[in-house]
């Protein structure tokens, strides 16, 4: 029952969701502000990233996560998410690793096109 969205009332689901989101925002925006700085890029791929997971984690509260995951991996959205997942940590690859700058924008913009299909 812990993964069940129905353990939390509806208030605190909906509160919840609310922080995700508002966090999701903050953090691409923050992450947006930070890519003019010097080594800026890796700040920006960090906080866009976490924005995206966040934005994700807030609609768990409301599906509650099992139930989230079961949709997220239908048949008809199977490949958007492997590819969301996937340019997730790409991304992250791109800065850490590879020191790939064009890369790692190019992934965020594919990050946010996955998340939109």
């Amino acid at each position: 029952k812990v993964l069940d969205a129905s353990t939390l009332s509806f208030g605190t689901r909906v509160k919840w969701f609310a922080i995700c989101f508002v966090a999701g925002i903050v953090c691409s925006i923050l992450g947006t502000a930070l890519l003019w700085l010097p080594k800026g890029i890796k700040l920006f791929a960090v906080f866009y990233t976490l924005g995206n997971i966040a934005a994700l984690a807030s609609t768990c509260f409301l599906m509650g996560p099992l139930k989230q995951l079961k949709a997220m991996f239908e048949p008809k959205r199977l490949v958007a998410t492997v590819v969301m997942l996937l340019f997730l940590v790409l991304t992250l690859c791109a800065v850490f690793w590879w020191n790939k700058k064009g890369l790692a924008m190019l992934f965020c913009i594919l990050q946010f096109l996955a998340m939109t299909w």
